[in-house]
């Protein structure tokens, strides 16, 4: 799917319609100390022993969600838009 690199829509900020700057949403990097981390399976699988959950071979998902992120051009607030199931997404502009 194609976007467009520029959308106009609604800014909840400023309250009106205005040009959006559109780029997709990254995963930032993972804390150490995160409550997932802490109690996670990666902690326990350290060291010898066998593997302490079946491992998950197959995947019923084709492709991953992609959230948007709209930046309004005149107060710079970041929205997110909802995410789409898509394989490929594409900003044109």
């Amino acid at each position: 799917m194609k976007v467009p690199r520029q959308i106009r829509t609604y800014c909840p900020r400023c309250r009106r319609h205005q040009s959006h700057a559109v780029s997709l949403y990254k995963k930032g990097r993972d804390r150490k100390m995160a409550e997932g981390n802490r109690r996670s399976v990666i902690r326990k699988r350290k060291g010898y022993g066998g593997q302490r959950d079946p491992r998950q071979r197959k995947f019923s998902k084709t492709s991953k969600k992609q959230v948007l992120l709209l930046k309004c051009s005149v107060c710079g607030h970041i929205v997110p838009r909802l995410g789409i199931r898509l394989r490929k997404i594409e900003i044109v502009g």
